[in-house]
């Protein structure tokens, strides 16, 4: 049986002594309060290798705060259930930083904690044991250097957003913040009347603000709640507050429409031309829920919003970059991607950042399944070798896609993980065949749903799939740098009537001798011939029969690999 113990870490601001059980609350006149906000520790630095917050696992987050109507001044109370997963814990580790932490307390008493360095650690009672639930409390305020951007968008009006990646969530509030800790959330937000609030799953009833002693609020701010009951990594965690301009997207009459979730989108009221980025949103919905498994979460909201990056991937609620959609660009196959990643990425997460390209990958790759879907083979062909080309072009080829040297997380976000991982998913497919492939997919979404996964796991269920070992093919594309370099050099053989090929892989030394099986083309007088043969060194020879001699000789034809053919020497 499982025991709880109550544990009570309270960062009070200085009218909210009076009521500790409410919920945080504005400062009367906006006066600040006397502890002072620490300086703000440096986001994206990977931690060490190991577990993270080793003994402990986040079962559930309640997050209330109080968004202010004029500066950037917070005051919030968070509420985790932590299990204790290992042996004897002395201190529990959560990340905070940059904001102020005015007290601590444990069972309704003030405890010992340590808050330096991006950590809040608090000491764990000596009767905690393997099994036992910790519910832990901390009330804080502050002015958040990161992570929740507060102030005029694009327009000059004034909004709030979360923008968690990859580890900025502990900029607003406090958390076990590793993708590998996965929990459930409920927001309670009070923001100015004006705004609209979206956060991650489903909107909870309106109910008596119990700031407003029951009654409606009616000081100009409005309680808005969410709550989801599927576990996401904190960097999903969001919340975004503006006025907003909603409406609903169904499926397009052509589209199958089996059940799913409500999908919305989220636009300022200036901006509602961009809605056309989000015709086929529900569309995309529908075929990714039919070619994977059933969407994950309670609803889908495509939100206008302040963030560093194109598209964010937030759980059941997907942020875009305000600058494109006021620009008027077409961002549908951002759509896509992001829609892409609800599954991969947010239902199964990497469980370390340096395996990254299973959520990046995969969203470049089925977004680009997404076009051959519905606007064919030709789409999707162009999209895969854009991809293709700007892996070529990127200063990334030297280094392996699962690159454990790199030590900031915003580096990632490169050509290997993004336009590679694509390819490499792409390559999987046509090795294995695409009933083997989508099988293994599915498998390998069903048996780490809701949790987390790592390269082997993908590996294996290809595997299982397709009775094929696949350790080579992961080792060489994903643990090691480059591409194929290849140069292919024929001779006709008139006495043996079959055509001599050599293949030289002309990479850098640094890079593998690759393995792979190469299609090769061959005009003859009786039309084109294809065959196929297997390249698994740096100089290779083989002998193809043939009824004449060809033409001309291609490699690749359907552009299957990620290589490049140099011209053959003169």
């Amino acid at each position: 049986m499982r025991r709880t113990l109550v544990v009570a870490v309270l960062a009070l601001g200085a009218c909210a002594h009076a009521r500790p059980a409410a919920g945080p609350q504005p400062t009367p006149g906006g006066a600040t309060p006397a502890t002072a906000e620490p300086a703000a520790i440096r986001p994206g630095v990977a931690p060490p290798a190991g577990p993270y917050a080793a003994g402990f696992d986040a079962i559930h987050y309640e997050i209330s705060i109080v968004l202010p109507d004029t500066g950037t001044l917070i005051r919030g109370r968070t509420r985790v259930s932590i299990a204790v997963v290992a042996a004897r814990q002395d201190t529990l580790p959560l990340d905070l930083t940059g904001l102020a932490v005015d007290s601590v307390r444990m069972n309704g008493a003030h405890a010992r904690y340590r808050y330096t360095e991006g950590k809040l650690r608090i000491a764990v009672p000596r009767s905690a044991r393997t099994g036992d639930t910790l519910s832990v409390e901390v009330m804080y305020h502050g002015h958040p250097r990161d992570g929740l951007i507060i102030g005029p968008n694009v327009h000059g009006t004034r909004t709030a957003f979360a923008d968690n990646w990859p580890d900025r969530a502990r900029f607003w509030f406090p958390c076990i913040d590793h993708p590998s800790d996965k929990a459930t959330v409920d927001f309670e937000v009070r923001a100015p009347r004006a705004w609209a609030v979206v956060a991650n799953g489903r909107p909870v009833l309106p109910a008596p603000d119990p700031e407003a002693g029951g009654r409606p609020a009616d000081s100009g701010v409005a309680l808005s709640r969410w709550t989801t009951d599927v576990p996401i990594p904190t960097y999903t965690m969001v919340l975004g507050a503006a006025r907003f301009d909603t409406a609903s997207v169904t499926a397009t009459p052509a589209a199958p429409v089996p059940p799913g979730p409500p999908v919305s989108r989220w636009l300022f009221p200036e901006d509602t031309a961009g809605r056309r980025s989000f015709r086929r949103a529900a569309d995309i919905v529908a075929w990714y829920s039919t070619l994977i498994a059933p969407f994950p979460y309670e609803k889908l909201a495509h939100v206008e919003s302040s963030t560093k990056f194109g598209g964010m991937e937030n759980a059941s609620a997907i942020f875009y970059d305000e600058k494109a959609i006021a620009a008027g660009a077409n961002i549908e196959q951002t759509v896509a991607h992001e829609t892409a990643h609800q599954w991969f990425g947010d239902a199964v997460t990497e469980g370390d950042w340096h395996h990254l390209w299973l959520s990046e990958g995969f969203a470049t790759y089925f977004g680009a399944l997404y076009f051959e879907h519905a606007d064919g083979e030709a789409r999707f062909r162009a999209i895969m070798a854009r991809n293709k080309a700007e892996y070529l072009g990127s200063a990334d080829t030297a280094r392996p896609v699962i690159d454990e040297s790199e030590r900031d997380l915003f580096r990632l976000l490169n050509a290997n993980n993004y336009q590679k991982g694509a390819w490499v998913l792409h390559m999987l497919r046509g090795l294995v065949g695409d009933s083997a492939f989508f099988q293994g997919i599915r498998r390998y979404y069903q048996d780490h749903r809701n949790g987390n996964a790592l390269t082997p796991d993908l590996q294996r269920a290809l595997e299982a799939a397709s009775g094929l070992e696949l350790g080579w093919f992961f080792h060489q594309w994903l643990e090691e740098p480059g591409y194929p370099r290849l140069r292919l050099e024929r001779r006709w053989l008139a006495e043996r009537q079959a055509l001599e090929v050599r293949v030289l892989q002309l990479q850098p030394a640094a890079w593998p001798a690759f393995r792979f099986p190469l299609q090769l083309e061959l005009a003859t007088s009786q039309g084109p011939v294809r065959r196929e043969i297997q390249v698994s060194g740096r100089d290779g020879t083989f002998r193809l029969p043939l009824p004449s001699e060809p033409t001309a000789l291609s490699a690749d034809p359907d552009g299957r690999l990620l290589l490049v053919v140099e011209p053959p020497r003169p």
